[in-house]
């Protein structure tokens, strides 16, 4: 990340506003002469069913499938557009975020696609590479027709009135060999950093599952819980039923509450300490209840993914939230969200929940009332809790140093790509 690079001899006024100087060697053309729309229609539907994002350009549809899953909900897939390797494929309502790229397959694909195909003596992977850039995302972005980002079209006619720049074959050829090398390094250094991270996430769901179920004594004598998750546990801990600790909470919003969410992480706060944008907003607050700082809470449709834990804050929320209130004060909540975060990731709390489809899973007070729960003693409740968070305090530093490690890497890589093709480096 520290090489340095040299510019080319002399530049030139490319003639184009957003593109501004380029190697004077380097020329530029209207899309439209160097490709060709290719509008071939399947009479069968036969084939391969290809998609395209921004992350992995085109793929299989199928093999990104969960077993059981349908490929599409089309009732046909005749009249699909036919793919042939090597074709540029773009999704043209997300064309400005990069979902477009050269498919490595035959197949075929949504009408809604546009497919091009190289008409001129060319490398291809050195416009996969152009083409995706930041630089270019923004031009495409800006000739989408549409109102809203949501419903943007980048048609065939903006597509091909827009420039692309052109160096040399011989100069395409080697920054698409040199691009493929470097992006390959760099990828593989993301992916060590990102296996690091699930290595750190799994000690820390080790460190959490082993305090909330064994304690912190390695030496003490264990008994069977007679729970059939859990298996043995400490002699001197109590199990009880859910209903036995805990009641569910009725609260009424107030005026002036604002919205809590419930996280997968297991954070519980008001919406707007995580982000301000994405989210779903409720036109009637219809069964809204209030939630109060420390209560337990779990996202009802989320909970079997982790979204457990003890709400920062008081405000209200959706009715689809089980909100409970601990029965004695010699009982801690972060001890049972913990307990309850860890019955979620071994599959537990899906086991019991309500569910008419895998999609639509809904975890009821009623389903978590009759359950058997641990029962430790309230000063080794508090004990774990502090041991825990300071372990994945710990934990979490070193994933968001590696988190910010990646960042630096993809950002390099995007800063890379942009000034090889567009000239503004020269390579060797």
């Amino acid at each position: 990340m520290g090489v340095q690079f040299e510019k080319y001899p002399k530049y030139k006024d490319s003639g184009v506003e957003w593109l501004g100087e380029i190697p004077e060697d380097w020329d530029v053309k209207r899309i439209k002469y160097l490709f060709k729309e290719i509008n071939e229609r399947s009479d069968d539907g036969a084939g391969d069913l290809l998609s395209v994002s921004q992350y992995t350009g085109v793929t299989k549809k199928k093999d990104k499938v969960d077993d059981g899953d349908i490929l599409t909900t089309a009732s046909t897939l005749e009249g699909y557009k036919k793919v042939t390797k090597g074709d540029l494929v773009s999704n043209i309502m997300l064309a400005w975020n990069g979902s477009l790229g050269f498919s490595p397959f035959s197949g075929i694909t949504s009408p809604a696609y546009c497919i091009y195909r190289l008409s001129s003596d060319n490398d291809k992977k050195f416009f996969h590479y152009l083409f995706r850039t930041d630089l270019y995302k923004s031009e495409f972005k800006r000739n989408s027709s549409g109102v809203i980002e949501s419903r943007l079209r980048l048609y065939t006619d903006d597509f091909f009135k827009l420039y692309s720049i052109l160096p040399p074959k011989e100069t395409q050829t080697r920054i698409a060999t040199y691009l493929d090398t470097q992006c390959q390094k760099i990828d593989t250094a993301i992916a060590k950093k990102e296996r690091l991270i699930e290595l750190l996430k799994e000690r820390k769901q080790i460190i959490i599952q082993n305090a909330v179920t064994k304690g912190l004594d390695p030496n003490v004598k264990m008994k069977d819980s007679g729970v059939e998750w859990i298996g043995e546990i400490p002699e001197h801990w109590g199990v009880k039923r859910f209903k036995n600790l805990y009641t569910q909470s009725k609260l009424l919003p107030r005026k002036t509450d604002e919205t809590v969410t419930s996280y997968r992480d297991g954070e519980v706060t008001l919406r707007k300490n995580r982000r301000l944008t994405g989210y779903t907003e409720a036109i009637l607050e219809n069964g809204f209840q209030g939630i109060r700082k420390g209560q337990l809470v779990l996202n009802s449709m989320d909970a079997f993914e982790g979204a457990i834990g003890v709400s920062d804050s008081d405000g209200k929320c959706s009715p689809e939230y089980v909100i409970c209130n601990k029965i004695l004060e010699s009982q801690s909540n972060y001890y049972y969200a913990f307990l309850l975060r860890e019955m979620a990731l071994a599959k537990y709390i899906q086991v019991i929940s309500n569910a008419v489809r895998q999609r639509a899973v809904r975890i009821r007070f009623n389903n978590l009332a009759k359950q058997f729960v641990l029962e430790p003693p309230y000063k080794e409740q508090s004990n774990i809790v502090t041991h825990i968070k300071h372990h994945s305090s710990k934990l979490n530093n070193s994933i968001e140093v590696q988190k910010r490690n990646i960042e630096k890497l993809k950002e390099y890589k995007s800063v890379l790509i942009n000034n090889v093709v567009t000239g503004k480096i020269k390579l060797d």
